[in-house]
């Protein structure tokens, strides 16, 4: 197989766990105030703009969307303490353990399902999963560094 193609085949591989992960998830919270919540568990405390830019949504998005997991006690705004006019919206006790929960019961299901396949092709799960981590983590400073470093208007953009 050609190396274009077993990297497409990877990617639709895992393509289709990341579904099944969807699929079977939880679903008292939308898929973006749970993937905020992650982002503030592994991340710390954030800027709502930050967290809009990380997300992919408007600023005002956000602000309705940690307005309801603030009602929800699992994120609080508070001052950030290099500068008290800025807000940071921080994971509650509460949140953290949430996030704790949803994560144990996603990694249970995939682990049942693991312990269905062959011993070796177990194995072969198991000696990926350090790429498999490393591609959370590119993916997670991906999305830090777009917080980070808006796009900039272009030409003839609108400021």
């Amino acid at each position: 197989m050609a190396e274009r193609d077993v990297r497409d085949a990877i990617g639709e591989a895992l393509y289709g766990l990341a579904i099944l992960a969807v699929r079977n998830g939880p679903r008292d919270i939308s898929l973006t105030a749970a993937s905020t919540l992650s982002t503030l568990h592994r991340t710390g405390p954030r800027r709502l703009t930050d967290l809009a830019m990380i997300q992919g949504v408007t600023q005002p998005s956000m602000s309705v969307l940690v307005t309801g997991l603030e009602q929800a006690g699992l994120v609080e705004r508070r001052p950030d303490p290099s500068d008290r006019r800025v807000v940071l919206v921080a994971l509650t006790e509460a949140g953290a353990g949430y996030i704790r929960a949803r994560r144990r019961a996603g990694a249970e299901a995939f682990a049942d399902l693991i312990d269905k396949l062959p011993d070796d092709e177990a194995a072969t799960l198991a000696a990926a999963v350090p790429a498999l981590s490393r591609l959370r983590e590119l993916d997670s400073d991906r999305r830090a560094a777009a917080a980070d470093h808006p796009p900039t208007a272009g030409p003839g953009a609108p400021e």
